[in-house]
């Protein structure tokens, strides 16, 4: 897993309203809503949870069939609330919502809420590996096999100039609210580019699509598991290799990120609490199949991320008959 914020993305994406239905919203980061109360919150009859929804359309996967089998299967009342990455683990600690099904990995947040304060419990793995890395198109490094070690990236930055990179070469970010190494990367690995933000996971995809189309170079921050990858192949350029600590210090880091296991937290007092809801949530994992399906559902073909939840639910009901109490 990743060992600091400076690796997490705060992927700022289409976004899911506290109903749990998709906004296609582009170019315009999340709302920090850890001051807004569920409606649920305090309903006292103990068949309600509240879930944090980040940004990135994974997550909203997540959320999106687990929220459809608490309703359908256990009898509960849902309600998310969409919070980026950080304060999602201050309302969690305050109860504000109960469950965190994806997150990247946040040291200082885990030790100061799981470890220290106990306000906050792990709740495992929800089954899939994310990688942060830079990507080219495929069809770009078939052309050029060796854009693919950043030793060679200043070969290509005239190739890879756009009217937005200021005559240096372009490494597309989506918002600025990611917390990334790439700023940093471009400095300590003297590279000849200027990092871009497209606004948004929605905004970064359009253009990542553009690019496509006309068959133009692009580099690109992008992660995996990510559905797009089925639309647009990329290659990705190998950065120098992560070793434990290489980016302890975010301004020296020189180095590529790791891979991480994607962990849920629940609300302490709802781990202990909550009853069967608690239960499936911990048991909730599956696979990057799994999620990349459902993503590709809700993010590109539009589909309405409960009917999309339902549709995978009663394709692989061996898979989620595990996860009830």
């Amino acid at each position: 897993m990743r060992i600091r914020p400076s690796r997490r993305a705060t992927r700022t994406a289409a976004a899911l309203t506290a109903s749990g239905a998709l906004l296609a919203v582009a170019g315009c980061g999340a709302a920090d809503m850890t001051q807004q109360a569920s409606p649920y919150a305090n309903a006292g009859d103990g068949k309600s949870v509240t879930l944090s929804l980040q940004s990135w359309v994974g997550a909203q996967a997540n959320v999106a069939v687990a929220q459809y089998l608490l309703e359908h299967e256990l009898g509960y009342r849902v309600d998310t609330v969409q919070i980026d990455e950080v304060p999602a683990w201050d309302a969690l600690s305050q109860g504000r919502v109960d469950a965190i099904l994806e997150d990247w990995g946040h040291p200082e947040e885990e030790k100061r809420y799981v470890d220290d304060k106990k306000t906050i419990t792990a709740a495992g793995d929800v089954g899939v590996t994310g990688h942060i890395g830079w990507f080219v198109p495929t069809y770009f490094a078939k052309k050029h096999p060796d854009v693919t070690n950043w030793k060679n990236l200043n070969k290509y930055a005239d190739q890879l100039r756009t009217p937005e990179s200021g005559g240096k070469g372009q490494l597309m970010d989506g918002s600025p609210s990611y917390v990334t190494n790439d700023k940093a990367l471009v400095k300590n690995l003297d590279l000849d580019y200027q990092v871009v933000f497209a606004g948004s996971e929605a905004a970064q995809i359009t253009q990542i699509k553009q690019f496509a189309k006309e068959k133009k170079p692009f580099l690109t921050y992008w992660y995996q598991p990510q559905w797009l990858f089925e639309k647009v192949p990329m290659t990705e350029v190998e950065l120098p290799k992560y070793e434990e600590g290489c980016d302890a210090d975010p301004d020296k880091v020189a180095c590529a990120y790791p891979e991480t296991p994607l962990q849920k937290y629940l609300n302490t007092d709802f781990a202990e609490n909550g009853g069967e809801a608690a239960e499936f949530l911990k048991n909730f994992e599956w696979t990057t199949e799994d999620q990349n399906q459902v993503s590709l559902w809700i993010a590109d073909q539009k589909m309405d991320p409960q009917k999309a939840a339902e549709k995978w639910a009663k394709a692989n009901e061996s898979t989620w008959k595990k996860w009830l109490p």
